[in-house]
């Protein structure tokens, strides 16, 4: 089975590609099947994004699309960034940026207790969905710390591996991340309904 992943991120691909091909799933980004679109993420929660996403690139491709919407929840911000974690700050500014930004916000804020959400879509030409959800609970460091990761990962602290999600390996990282979760739900989800279908056909 060939997946359209509706992003053009590249780390986003990687995660998926290594939790998937174990199913024979091949994930491809938008470019690879000609089609580029550009989504404007109105929802108003990371699984309603996720389907605005899978559902434009499943119509434009005429293929299976997946989408991952995922950001940073962080208690003193009242949840925030949240859906907002890819243009916090405004769209021009970089991953290191929006991390400065966010730390700045929230110096002398005792509660730093924060979250990863991910949430998956998959949405079908037969007009069939599957969604799947994870989170990843941690702190909030006091500065950037690693080189490995992408986004908010080198300020996610994890107390249990008493490092930041960039100090962690690919392994380590997607054996807890929020996505690695979402992802290991969504193929559950996604072999189910490959038997069902082939029941059905």
């Amino acid at each position: 089975m060939k997946l359209v992943l509706a992003s053009k991120n590249e780390h986003k691909l990687k995660e998926m590609q290594d939790i998937l091909s174990a199913l024979g799933v091949e994930v491809v980004l938008e470019r690879d099947v000609g089609v580029d679109v550009d989504v404007e993420e109105t929802g108003e929660t990371f699984e309603e994004n996720a389907y605005l996403k899978a559902s434009a690139v499943m119509r434009a491709s005429g293929l299976p699309a997946v989408a991952d919407d995922s950001g940073l929840c962080v208690s003193g911000m009242n949840g925030g960034p949240g859906v907002y974690s890819a243009r916090f700050g405004g769209e021009g500014l970089t991953d290191p940026e929006r991390c400065t930004l966010l730390l700045d916000m929230m110096r002398g804020q005792l509660d730093r207790s924060c979250k990863f959400v991910s949430a998956i879509c998959c949405c079908f030409p037969d007009g069939t969905k599957v969604t799947a959800y994870g989170e990843c609970k941690g702190t909030l460091a006091y500065a950037p710390k690693g080189q490995d990761g992408f986004g908010y990962d080198p300020i996610f602290f994890v107390p249990g591996e008493k490092k930041t999600f960039a100090e962690l390996t690919p392994e380590e990282k997607n054996a807890i991340s929020h996505r690695g979760i979402a992802l290991r739900e969504f193929a559950r989800l996604l072999a189910e309904k490959v038997a069902a279908d082939g029941k059905e056909n």
